[in-house]
């Protein structure tokens, strides 16, 4: 099932609307132009759905490669900021 809110928030930045319990049907559309279809959306989902499974993984790889930049291990870190 589509999380229509996500789709909006990542793919839409910048515009205003608002949705009601994930229901397309009540999306208000508030910003200027045309409001995107349903199908866009739904079109959309898979990809944004992609993107939010990866981002745990692309947030740690970042972080390893600040560490391995650094010469430090993540209990070198931890203990400094205890």
């Amino acid at each position: 099932m589509t999380d229509y809110a996500a789709v909006l928030t990542r793919r839409f930045p910048g515009k205003e609307w608002w949705i009601a319990n994930n229901d397309y049907d009540t999306l208000d559309w508030i910003s200027a132009g045309t409001k995107p279809t349903q199908s866009t959306l739904d079109g959309l989902w898979a990809e944004v759905e992609a993107e939010i499974i990866a981002e745990p993984s692309a947030k740690a790889a970042a972080k390893n490669a600040v560490l391995a930049k650094l010469g430090l291990t993540a209990d070198e870190v931890a203990a400094l900021l205890s």
